[in-house]
């Protein structure tokens, strides 16, 4: 059993991690059917799109006691659909945005994912940004709680190929 302060370890996810990445997306995708979700139920994300992150430099991993426990990526460079938000940023500044966050089941409602979070804010921070944005599914309950929770407010609705999003900012 994991505790609620549990130490995470945040590095550069690798090739050697995407195995593990993919079964803990796989249970996300479980996680969100049982629960009603149509996101990630397209086969999205798929192997090919974390061996893009890891390529790219964008994959991160949080880590308990050796062993992976979640992955995101972590993207300084923007996002093009953000540019077409229907609704209204409170920021146009350079920010950072997160995307395929998921969390191993054994730690999941252990406050990871807020972890994970707020680890991407103060990786921000130190690069000198003030701005944090992210999309996810209407239906994706979990989430939108998450963001609430951390002080992200809703700006719009993002669409891409596989259907809109609503889109948050936080600010600081």
């Amino acid at each position: 059993m994991y505790n609620r302060e549990m130490e995470l370890i945040f590095r550069t996810a690798t090739t050697v991690d995407v195995p593990r990445v993919m079964e803990i997306i796989a249970q996300a995708q479980a996680q969100m059917k049982s629960l009603g979700s149509a996101q990630w139920q397209d086969g999205y994300p798929a192997t090919h799109d974390i061996m893009a992150d890891v390529t790219a430099g964008v994959g991160r991993v949080a880590e308990y006691e050796g062993r992976v426990v979640a992955y995101c990526a972590v993207v300084f460079d923007g996002e093009p659909a953000y540019d077409a938000l229907e609704g209204e940023w409170l920021s146009l500044q350079e920010y950072v945005v997160v995307h395929r966050l998921a969390v191993a089941d054994e730690v999941k409602r252990r406050g990871v994912a807020t972890r994970v979070m707020q680890y991407v804010e103060e990786v921000a921070r130190e690069r000198g940004l003030h701005s944090f944005k992210i999309d996810t599914m209407h239906d994706n309950r979990y989430m939108h709680a998450m963001l609430a929770h951390l002080g992200f407010r809703e700006c719009g609705t993002v669409r891409y190929a596989s259907g809109e999003r609503v889109a948050f900012e936080k600010v600081w």
